[in-house]
């Protein structure tokens, strides 16, 4: 224990902190979202964790990182851990009556598929290659 620690009870912090006179349940049960991140659900998760398990087995993808925001939440995918993510799997509410709320961005930038069903949209993840040539 370092010497600024105590074990005193009186100067131990408190478990709770007041923000503006409203307890974070109280923000919570008016509905208040402003320090809410956006994640993925359960569900959405197990889509993700299916493409990403396969193409791990393959050996094309080792490594990921999941950041959740206010704004959106981000399924990044790594070749490498050093590397620029491959892909990213962003889940978007405030596109979601528009475009759609998920989109698959490749390393470019560039918007591979957007919509609104998870499981549609990361299916472009997931085309096998195909030979072409004369046969």
């Amino acid at each position: 224990m370092a010497e600024s620690e105590t074990t005193e009870p009186s100067r131990v912090r408190p478990a709770l902190v007041v923000v503006n006179g409203a307890s974070p349940d109280a923000a919570q049960a008016r509905g208040d979202k402003r320090g809410a991140a956006v994640s993925f659900s359960r569900p959405e998760l197990n889509v993700i964790f299916n493409v990403y398990g396969a193409k791990v087995a393959q050996g094309e993808w080792r490594d990921y990182a999941i950041d959740f925001t206010p704004a959106k939440a981000v399924f990044s995918i790594f070749r490498r851990a050093s590397e620029a993510p491959l892909y990213r799997i962003e889940k978007d509410p405030a596109l979601s009556r528009r475009q759609g709320a998920y989109a698959v961005i490749a390393a470019t930038g560039l918007v591979l598929r957007r919509g609104h069903d998870l499981s549609r949209v990361v299916r472009v993840l997931d085309r096998a290659l195909r030979l072409v040539g004369a046969e």
